[in-house]
């Protein structure tokens, strides 16, 4: 598919790159690139990295999914942190979707899978769909490097010559992720039909309160954990 400005790189609800915000977080990222691969890359890890994943953030209020809003609270599951790199794509004028997929974690932490009625399947992993250089390339930007640390994971890279999706195997080669089934790309987020999905999958897990998964908790010297609400 030719991208077209009206689908691809126009403001949206969801995609809220009008926002001063995000705006400001683009420039600020892609103030040294050279080219478009370098813009695409470098915003690309700094939402990896800047935004903390958190899977057990789901919320099925709106204003929650926006770029904006998720610049603000500073972590995200996969979802909300695709849409935040599909609006700063935009942002720096390169035409971006949101895509995505049903994919299997075979390092899921019990205390996820307990959640999740004991599945590992997780249904809509959210990622970015960016066109470079004539073609369409995909990226997700779920796994923070400190995250990817804990789970002795290599960092998903991004070099805008290939797709960066999430790795099959860790670095000592036991499985990690598996990808099941690819919905598509959309020009803006399809929430109802997310929620929809999870709840087909999970039941109502989407509000449900958590306790405290230490594997995804992010501590820092005179910071309390703030308050978790369940997802896979």
């Amino acid at each position: 598919m030719t991208p077209t400005a009206g689908s691809c790189l126009e403001p949206t609800y969801f995609l809220d790159h009008d926002h001063p915000t995000v705006r400001d977080f683009t420039h600020d990222v892609i103030a040294s690139a050279a080219n478009p691969r370098e813009r695409a890359t470098m915003l690309f890890a700094a939402v990896r990295d800047r935004i903390w994943y958190d899977p057990y953030s789901v919320s099925r209020v709106p204003e929650h999914y926006r770029a904006s809003e998720v610049l603000k609270v500073e972590r995200a599951y996969c979802i909300p942190k695709a849409v935040l790199l599909t609006a700063v794509l935009r942002a720096a004028g390169l035409p971006a979707r949101v895509g995505f997929a049903d994919v299997r974690n075979h390092l899921q932490t019990d205390t996820l899978r307990a959640l999740m009625g004991g599945t590992d399947l997780f249904v809509y992993h959210g990622y970015s769909s960016v066109y470079l250089d004539g073609r369409w390339w995909k990226a997700t930007p779920a796994f923070n490097v400190e995250l990817c640390a804990r789970f002795d994971v290599p960092p998903i890279d991004f070099d805008g010559r290939s797709d960066a999706l999430m790795h099959a195997f860790t670095a000592d080669g036991t499985r990690h992720m598996e990808y099941v089934r690819d919905h598509g790309t959309f020009d803006d987020l399809p929430l109802d039909r997310i929620l929809a999905a999870l709840d087909q999958a999970y039941g109502p897990i989407v509000t449900a309160a958590a306790g405290v998964d230490d594997a995804f908790s992010r501590r820092q010297p005179g910071t309390t954990r703030p308050p978790k609400t369940g997802r896979a």
